[in-house]
């Protein structure tokens, strides 16, 4: 018997309620894999980024640290370049733009990562079929449960440590910038 045909039969004595089992597995699956190509493109090496902003700016050359920023679109690199668009303003002015940069990339870069799945449990008292049916349904509701918390706990992972780096990458740029304003002034 193969591993397919076992697990036709598996779905069909669980009864009805393996179709919706069934669906919300299909939905965990297509949340897990927008996010985790999101993520993927969203994320940028933060040391080198940072290295190179440094050198930049250390430079005076503000128009290639803006340049570095727009040749990586990320939400990192999106929310710095709206503070380096403001260097000849006040700290004030850089912090704020950056702030405001944050509000609109942050929600898109935590979206739908609150969602925690389903609970399983709640699962056996929808089945009137007997014992084989439910013993089959919540096998297979345990195994979506489990793979929907183990996806958002590694998406979860993942968004905060973007949102990590945004956060130091912030300072860091604008620790940059008034340096470097404080060495053109003397």
């Amino acid at each position: 018997m193969t591993v397919l045909k076992m697990l036709a039969d598996a779905f069909h004595e669980g009864g009805w309620g393996m179709w919706p089992i069934l669906f919300l597995l299909m939905i965990t699956m297509s949340i897990l894999i927008e996010r985790a190509v999101y993520l993927r493109r969203a994320v940028i090496d933060k040391e080198k980024l940072v290295t190179l902003l440094r050198s930049q700016i250390s430079a005076g050359n503000i128009q290639g640290a803006i340049k570095v920023c727009s040749g990586n679109s990320t939400p990192l690199t999106r929310i710095v370049q709206a503070g380096l668009m403001r260097a000849n303003r006040s700290n004030e002015e850089i912090d704020a733009a950056m702030e405001e940069s944050s509000l609109r990339e942050l929600p898109q870069l935590e979206k739908r990562t609150g969602v925690a799945g389903v609970d399983p449990s709640q699962k056996a008292t929808l089945l009137s079929k007997g014992i084989s049916e439910a013993m089959n349904c919540t096998a297979f509701g345990l195994l979506t449960g489990i793979l929907g918390l183990a996806a958002f706990a590694w998406l979860n992972g993942k968004t905060q440590n973007a949102l990590d780096d945004i956060a130091e990458v912030k300072k860091n740029v604008s620790n940059l910038l008034f340096q470097a304003k404080a060495a053109l002034r003397g």
